[in-house]
C-alpha cells in the first residue's frame, strides 16, 4: 500500500488556537456549492429527503456562480489571506455544474492559500476530474460508503457501478498534479476483512486512506438509522467532551443560498448570522452577533444553548481544546479589538 494512514484533518501539526486568537481573518471559510445530495446516507440529515423538504429556512439548491464570484471578491477585503476556502458543507459539491470554475475563480483571486473539498465522488468522470485538477484544487477528500455495490445500496440508497467508481478515482489520482487525495470510509459498517478490502482497493490510488467512525455530529438531527460509535472519536481519538467550541474562533460558514451560519453543521439553518447579499464576510466576522456567540462559549455556557447543548462534535470530533484557556481569552474578547 502506497498511501499513508491519514485522516482528513491534521491532528498533530495544528496551530495552537489559544496563541493566535482573536483572528482578524478566519483560517477557513466553508462555502457550500450545493446543499442537495444524490445520496441518502443513513447518518446524514441531507439524506433524509422528507426531513429536508419540511425543514424551514432551507435553500435547497446550488449556489449561483455570479453570486459566488462576488462572494470571493468580498473575501478579498480581509487583511490577510484565508488559509483554506473549503467548497463543501451540507450537500454534494459536484452537483454544482460550475464546481471546477468555482475552484479556478478562488485560486486566481488570490484571497486564499488553498482550496479543498469533500465529495462522494460518484459524479467524477475523467473529463470532470481533469477540469477540477486544472482549475487548481489543492486537496480532495473522498467519502466512500462501502466496498461493494450492495453496501452502497443499503447505506446510501444509491445504485453505483463500483468498478467504474474505483476506476474514476484511480484516474483522478494518476492525473492529480498538485492535488492531494484522501479516501476515507465509515468503518463501523465494515467487518475486519472488509476493512482490509478497503485498504487493498484504495491504498495504491490515494495519498492517504483512513477508516473513520460515525458520530452524532448534527445538532437537532436524531440519528435513528445507524448506531453511533460510543468508544472512539471520528478520527480514532479518545472521546473527550469540551465546553468551548473551537470552530467559531477560526471558521466562517456560508450556505448555498448565501446565508451565513454560525456552525458548519447548521443543516437546519437555526443559527444564521446574516446574508452575503447584504453583509460581506469581513462584516460578519467582525459582527457583534458572532462576538456574542464566541463570548458565550468562553463563559462555558454551551450546555445552556438550545442547539449547541448536545453537539456530538464537541464529544467525538473536535480537533482543539480551548477549555483551559477560556478565562484568559475572555479578557481579550471582552476588552480588546481583534488582532
Amino acid at each position: 500500500m502506497k498511501a499513508q494512514i491519514k485522516p482528513r484533518i491534521d491532528l498533530e501539526n495544528r496551530t495552537k488556537l489559544e496563541t493566535v486568537i482573536p483572528l482578524r481573518t478566519p483560517f477557513i471559510i466553508n462555502i457550500d456549492p450545493s446543499d442537495i445530495c444524490n445520496f441518502q446516507c443513513k447518518f446524514c440529515p441531507t439524506g433524509d429527503r422528507e426531513l429536508m423538504k419540511n425543514t424551514a429556512k432551507r435553500g435547497r439548491g446550488v449556489m449561483d456562480f455570479e453570486f459566488y464570484k462576488k462572494l470571493i471578491d468580498d473575501i478579498g477585503e480581509f487583511e490577510d489571506k484565508v488559509k483554506v476556502i473549503r467548497l463543501y458543507k451540507d450537500g454534494e459539491p459536484l452537483l454544482n455544474p460550475h464546481f471546477a470554475n468555482m475552484v479556478k475563480y478562488a485560486k486566481e483571486s488570490g484571497c486564499c492559500d488553498r482550496v479543498d473539498t469533500t465529495t462522494n465522488a460518484s459524479l467524477l468522470t475523467p473529463e470532470l476530474s481533469k477540469n477540477i485538477i486544472d482549475a487548481g484544487l489543492d486537496r480532495i477528500n473522498i467519502s466512500v460508503e462501502g466496498v461493494n455495490e450492495a453496501q452502497y445500496a443499503d447505506f446510501s440508497q444509491y445504485k453505483i457501478d463500483f468498478k467504474k467508481f474505483v476506476d474514476n478515482i484511480r484516474y483522478f489520482y494518476e492525473h492529480r498534479k498538485q492535488c492531494e487525495m484522501i479516501v476515507k470510509i465509515n468503518g463501523d459498517i465494515l467487518t475486519e476483512s472488509e476493512k482490509q478490502q478497503f485498504y487493498d482497493i484504495f491504498g495504491d490510488i490515494a495519498d492517504g486512506v483512513f477508516i473513520e467512525s460515525i458520530m452524532d455530529c448534527w445538532p437537532a438531527f436524531e440519528q435513528k438509522k445507524v448506531e453511533i460509535n460510543k468508544t472512539r472519536g471520528v478520527y480514532g481519538q479518545a472521546i473527550n467532551e469540551v465546553q468551548v467550541c473551537p470552530y467559531v474562533f477560526y471558521c466562517l460558514n456560508i450556505n448555498s443560498d448565501g446565508t451565513y451560519s454560525l456552525c458548519f453543521l447548521d443543516w437546519a439553518r437555526k443559527m444564521l448570522l446574516g446574508n452575503a447579499g447584504t453583509r460581506t464576510p469581513k462584516q460578519i466576522w467582525n459582527s457583534s452577533e458572532l462576538r456574542e456567540y464566541q463570548s458565550m462559549f468562553l463563559r462555558k455556557e454551551r450546555k445552556s444553548h438550545l442547539i449547541c447543548t448536545d453537539c456530538g462534535q464537541m464529544r467525538q470530533g473536535q480537533p482543539d481544546n480551548l477549555d483551559a484557556f477560556a478565562d484568559e481569552l475572555k479578557k481579550l474578547y471582552n476588552g480588546e479589538n481583534r488582532i
